[in-house]
């Protein structure tokens, strides 16, 4: 899919190159599998998808956002659509089991029987645990559903071989290119070509997803493309092929297994127990903090996270956990050793955030005003020195004659 302007022979050369690069990096025969770079980021690929497969008000299942989805996957509440996906599709979530924090599948599948949705997403925005797309894959079947993988969050532990890939059992698969690929602000989209399925009578039904995917992306949804940040995918795709990469990879997975078990050796509960990715999901209310409080005590001693839902949040504004990630602390060259002391950073942070919480009043802004008060100020710029001063150890690539 190039460009509708005259004029951009070689702008056309780069997204051919980029296109070849994307499906090399996954393994994928481009004879069984085509590839669309346009799409400016994760949403409006998803977006995309959704238009292209989905008739308006097309029936979508995702994982609910308070167990770990993503807004695009269809997310509402009782009172309103929050995602486009919700105002022009009908969406229907499925859940984790409260008990164990893992995707229901039976409930998945039992769902799916009732609703019958046109498209499951196999996807996560905050969920630790590999997929099991071959689950996924049964009950699409059973529905006759479009199984489609948004890879956003793990595109690049795929493309090093860490975890296992969503391409042998999806129609579709989408990712973001700036996140666990290293790679600039944009989009993919992945789609099966070839025979479907074969009838009873031996009919072949051939995929026709490639002219609607890409008519969905233009002039469906987009205009021009973003050239700068194709040529950055494709570069971004050459280096995902290296052994370095793939090294990386797997030290971004062990960071993440050290972070989760040195939080739950200071008593913190994990979402699912663990971590199987690069992510873990802290459910504080075993130890009765928000997640808005969480977050702002991390950022005033210099450790960047966000505020999450866990699952049982009713609210999405005033969650109960908070999401931490280990790709951006293995690029500055983080081990696991150096790990031990983010987790002692972040438990004496969470700490201070409980010692606030007992002369504060209830309201977030109640505690901000309580982290600047003369009774705490000075701990907490204490503390954030230390972090800083371990902090400079790591500096990031690329900025050392600055």
């Amino acid at each position: 899919m190039f460009l509708y302007y005259g004029g951009n022979e070689y702008i056309d050369q780069i997204e051919l190159l980029c296109q070849q690069r994307a499906l090399a990096t996954y393994g994928l025969n481009p004879e069984e599998w085509g590839v669309n770079v346009q799409p400016y980021s994760g949403s409006p690929a998803n977006f995309a998808v959704y238009t292209a497969v989905c008739e308006p008000h097309g029936r979508i299942m995702g994982l609910d956002l308070p167990d770990g989805g993503h807004l695009t996957h269809g997310f509402f509440t009782p009172t309103k659509k929050i995602s486009a996906t919700s105002i022009f599709f009908e969406s229907m979530p499925y859940k984790v089991n409260p008990a164990t924090g893992l995707i229901d599948y039976d409930q998945l599948e039992m769902t799916a029987r009732l609703f019958k949705p046109r498209v499951i997403v196999a996807g996560i925005s905050c969920y630790s645990r590999c997929l099991d797309y071959a689950r996924f894959r049964d009950i699409a079947n059973q529905n006759g559903a479009y199984l489609f993988a948004d890879m956003a969050h793990v595109s690049g532990l795929v493309a090093a071989k860490v975890i296992p890939s969503p391409f042998q059992y999806s129609d579709i698969v989408t990712t973001t290119t700036h996140k666990t690929l290293r790679g600039p602000r944009a989009g993919l989209i992945f789609y099966r070509k070839g025979v479907r399925s074969v009838k009873a009578n031996g009919d072949k039904v051939l995929y026709d997803l490639e002219s609607k995917i890409n008519e969905a992306v233009f002039p469906g949804l987009q205009g021009g493309p973003h050239n700068h940040a194709i040529a950055g995918i494709a570069t971004a795709c050459l280096q995902a092929q290296t052994s370095e990469f793939v090294a990386y990879q797997k030290q971004v997975v062990a960071n993440a297994k050290r972070l989760c078990a040195g939080l739950i050796k200071c008593g913190y509960s994990i979402a699912t127990g663990g971590t199987d990715i690069h992510l873990v999901l802290v459910d504080l209310r075993s130890v009765q903090i928000t997640g808005a409080r969480a977050e702002y005590i991390l950022e005033e001693i210099s450790i960047a996270c966000n505020k999450n839902t866990v699952p049982g949040d009713k609210s999405a504004l005033n969650p109960s956990g908070i999401r931490l990630g280990t790709p951006a602390l293995t690029t500055r060259g983080l081990v696991e050793s150096d790990i031990d002391r983010v987790v002692d950073f972040i438990d004496r942070g969470l700490k201070l955030s409980k010692e606030i919480g007992t002369v504060c009043g209830p309201k977030l802004i109640d505690f901000k005003e309580a982290c600047h008060s003369e009774q705490f100020a000075g701990k907490i710029a204490a503390l954030r020195n230390e972090v800083e001063e371990f902090g400079v150890k790591f500096p990031l690539p690329g900025t050392a004659d600055l």
